[in-house]
């Protein structure tokens, strides 16, 4: 997955959480909109329409999840959270990864993960992937001494949690459409895809949008996701199924743009 781009409401505000309590980079700034990531990598873009209102009760973003290299990143990242007095929404032990949750002042979802080694998970997500407490204390002894400037060269785009109005028409354009796998299936309230053997790229529930439909003018939403297809071939070859599937994908300054059952905007790059 590549960058997430939101809506804000306030871009001051937001560039000051995404710096001091996320630790990102500010890459690129213009009017009313900003550019983020880790190093130089491009993770994150907020445009400011002033005003926005939080959303809540439509399709959109679940949360975005940033992936750090190693647990002693995750835990020196906890450890910052702990001193500086930051409020998460949820700690949470997934089996294949150890995650921490919080909100930004506009209420976009955020997880901020380290995942476990990929021989403990490969082939048994289904049965092994679950939400259990995050063992704080283990997580805090292992960043050790280190402590926390900003998010760590390597981190990337994990995966992208979706709010949708329903799972089967939602795995059918991602699996059957999109060509990622189908790793989890918990109908009717969640699915989890990915590609490369991966415990998940896409996440997709309806726990807070089931039926519902995109989110109205005026609020701050998610705008688009990005795939990342691995050549330009491939890019066009996923672009060709989705006219076949009805839609034909528009051109937009970030590249082709398609969008999910439930009105989710994905563009396609490469």
């Amino acid at each position: 997955m590549g960058p997430v781009h939101v809506t804000v409401a306030d871009l001051a505000r937001s560039l000051d959480y995404y710096r001091r309590v996320v630790g990102l980079d500010v890459l690129e700034r213009a009017a009313g909109r900003a550019s983020l990531g880790a190093n130089s990598t491009e993770l994150l873009v907020l445009v400011e329409e002033a005003g926005a209102r939080p959303d809540d009760g439509h399709t959109g973003l679940y949360h975005f999840a940033l992936l750090v290299p190693t647990r002693a990143d995750l835990g020196r990242w906890l450890a910052h959270a702990a001193r500086d007095r930051v409020q998460v929404t949820g700690l949470s032990d997934h089996y294949v990864s150890e995650a921490i949750y919080l909100r930004d002042p506009d209420r976009h979802g955020i997880e901020i993960y380290a995942d476990r080694p990929r021989e403990l998970w490969e082939g048994q997500v289904g049965s092994r992937m679950t939400t259990e407490p995050l063992d704080v204390k283990s997580l805090l002894d292992e960043a050790g001494a280190s402590g926390f400037d900003r998010l760590p060269a390597g981190t990337v785009m994990g995966h992208v949690h979706l709010k949708v109005a329903g799972i089967p028409e939602t795995i059918q354009f991602y699996r059957d459409v999109l060509g990622f796998d189908l790793v989890v299936e918990r109908v009717p309230q969640a699915a989890f895809l990915s590609a490369g053997g991966y415990h998940h790229h896409v996440g997709a529930n309806t726990w807070e949008s089931a039926g519902a439909g995109p989110p109205p003018e005026g609020t701050a939403a998610l705008r688009h996701a990005t795939v990342v297809l691995p050549s330009v071939e491939a890019r066009d070859e996923v672009a060709r199924r989705v006219a076949e599937s009805g839609q034909e994908p528009e051109e937009a300054p970030e590249g082709l743009t398609v969008r999910d059952p439930s009105g989710n905007r994905l563009v396609l790059a490469a």
